[in-house]
Order: structure tokens, then C-alpha cells, then sequence
């Protein structure tokens, strides 16, 4: 089931979300139409917030184009298993640490800011603690694209947005586009 994507302007983009505590199967329901909208809208991630739920859950998926090798280093439970047999992967109440501080530029996007990017600056590498959607622990470690897109989706699992840490001069360069889509929210929550 595709869900509606939330917009920059509507409020629940800047809610942290409440731990989860049920995994039962409408978490597992709630994960896969996350799965699918994050596919039908061409994303690599997509976290709780953006389906108007300010919930600790977030799904990812950065797997290269069939034949091609990821271009970032990554362990799950202490492994590298194909990234087929872990993408994708819905992180329920994930805690990030840094295990490269060193910082990395990459344009980034977000479904919630439609046609808007920028450079952000975030650390090269991650850990992340989370939960399956059936309660089981896992760790994941990783740097490159699914760190920072690990990174993307946690701060907004924490209300926080990408423009928030966005180049000052990208960010100005992308203002009338993100005025934009701030009015059309304050239009879509009048109606």
C-alpha cells in the first residue's frame, strides 16, 4: 500500500518519534508500505515521519544496480552478507554512534523537499544499534552511501531536517523552491 509522503511545512516532519514497543504485524504492515512508497517515489530511505507517523522506524535501501559493487564498506552483525539478503532494511528504534568522525560532502535529497538538493557535510562512518521488525537486535557499521543515508533517516526519526545541515550557499540557492513547498503544505492543511 503507497502511502502519501509528507511535505516540508507540515509539523510532524519536526516530531522525534516515540519508541516502538509493539512488533507485532501491524508494525510489519506499517514497514512494508514504507518499503513500497519508498520505491514508488524513487527514494533510498525513507523514515516514519515522512507517512505522518512520528514513530522510531526508518527503511533503507542503497543496493548499486544489479552487477555493480557497493561503493561503501559495511558489516550487519559483524558480517558482510550480500546486501540482497539485508536490503531492504527496516530499522526499528535505531541509535547511531560515529566511528569516523571525518567529515564527507554529498549531495543529498529527501522526498520530503521534492526537487531540492544540496551538500551536506556528515561523518564518514556509523554505527547503528536497531531492532528488526520482529524485536530481534542486530548492528550495522557502515560508511559511504549507506551511512549517510543511515544518517539522513535517523535525524528524522529525531524531528531534525536535512536542511538544517545543508551548505549555507546551497541552502540559499534552494530557498524559493523550499518557500514553495512550505505554501503548498500551509494549503494542503487548511483543506
Amino acid at each position: 500500500m503507497r502511502l502519501r509522503v509528507t511535505q516540508y511545512g507540515e509539523p510532524i516532519l519536526r516530531e522525534a518519534g516515540a519508541p516502538i514497543t509493539d512488533f507485532d504485524d501491524s508494525l510489519v504492515e506499517l514497514a512494508e508500505a514504507m518499503i513500497e512508497t519508498m520505491y514508488a517515489e524513487e527514494g533510498i530511505g525513507l523514515a516514519a515521519q515522512q507517512i505522518n507517523r512520528a514513530l522510531q522506524i526508518c527503511v533503507v535501501d542503497v543496493r548499486p544496480p544489479e552487477g555493480e559493487e557497493p561503493s561503501f564498506a559495511y558489516t550487519y552483525d559483524g558480517k558482510q552478507p550480500p546486501l540482497d539478503l539485508i536490503m531492504p532494511l527496516a530499522m526499528v528504534n535505531p541509535e547511531v554512534s560515529i566511528i569516523d568522525a571525518s567529515e564527507e560532502d554529498y549531495l543529498e535529497g529527501c522526498l520530503s523537499f521534492p526537487d531540492v538538493q544540496g551538500k551536506v557535510s556528515r561523518a564518514r562512518g556509523v554505527r547503528c544499534a536497531f531492532q528488526d521488525v520482529e524485536g530481534n537486535p542486530h548492528t550495522i557499521e557502515a560508511d559511504g552511501l549507506l551511512g549517510r543515508c543511515i544518517l539522513h533517516e535517523v535525524d528524522h526519526l529525531n524531528g531534525i531536517l536535512f536542511t538544517e545541515r545543508m551548505d549555507k550557499a546551497d541552502l540559499r540557492k534552494n530557498e524559493a523552491r523550499i518557500k514553495k513547498i512550505k505554501r503548498a503544505s500551509r494549503d494542503f492543511l487548511k483543506s
